[in-house]
């Protein structure tokens, strides 16, 4: 399976709820997209940092490991259109400023655990709203970085058990609390 079908069949699962699945599953480029959008290497290292946190090294390694930042810049520039992007960028630059106004450092020199912790608060405080249309930066951020992760080698083969398809089928499979899932 090579990495195009494998997204293809993660956000089937996922019901085509992700941004820009559309042009995923279409394999169509939108029609309106921001022209020469570019990424540069401070931003790449923000993103992978982002998906590091969302996905952290553990006994598997982390988001990072998969140049997760590349992936959300492939993503961002060929699956989203005009507003999409200009969304994920706008919501990039005020997370950046929101993060740095609120704990007094930037995001890449703070720790794990305070960026995880203002990522959940974010979370939390547009959850809360309850506003129909909340600033969507951090379920493209984590939708990206859970598809990205998943679908790379690295999560493919060490965060999930790999099974060739089709291989030998079992239909029954004892399961032991803390067992990975199976991806194939």
């Amino acid at each position: 399976m090579n990495r195009r079908d494998a997204l293809k069949s993660v956000v089937l699962m996922m019901g085509g709820t992700m941004i820009g699945a559309t042009a995923i599953l279409t394999g169509c480029a939108p029609e309106s997209q921001i022209k020469d959008l570019n990424f540069t290497p401070d931003d790449l290292a923000f993103l992978d940092e982002i998906g590091e946190t969302i996905i952290p090294t553990t006994d598997t390694p982390g988001a990072k490991a998969t140049k997760i930042g590349e992936f959300m810049q492939m993503m961002i520039k060929d699956c989203y259109d005009a507003d999409q992007q200009k969304s994920f960028i706008d919501g990039v630059n005020s997370l950046r400023k929101d993060f740095k106004a609120e704990k007094g450092a930037d995001f890449m020199e703070a720790s794990p655990e305070d960026r995880l912790a203002f990522l959940n608060a974010m979370q939390e405080k547009f959850k809360a709203s309850g506003e129909e249309k909340q600033p969507i930066v951090i379920n493209m951020l984590r939708d990206l970085t859970v598809l990205g992760y998943f679908t790379s080698e690295i999560g493919a083969t060490q965060a999930l058990r790999y099974v060739e398809t089709p291989g030998k089928f079992e239909p029954c499979i004892d399961y032991k609390k803390g067992d990975r899932a199976y991806t194939g």
